[in-house]
């Protein structure tokens, strides 16, 4: 298995936890909605900016 393999492997794992946490989250359905889209649309990015500043505090 080739690094790049390994790394996008962790992404798409990193993406999934990331896409759980959104939909059993306690933010709206279009608030859901849009970061679910985010991390779909950009992997790596998307998921970084959700953890940065899409999650609400009541996830935390």
């Amino acid at each position: 298995m080739g690094t790049y393999s390994l790394l996008g492997t962790i992404v798409i794992v990193l993406d999934v936890i990331a896409i759980i946490g959104i939909v059993f989250g306690s933010a709206s359905v279009g608030h859901k909605l849009f970061w679910t889209l985010v991390v779909l649309l950009f992997p790596l990015v998307g998921m970084i900016v959700y953890y940065l500043i899409g999650r609400s505090p009541r996830d935390t």
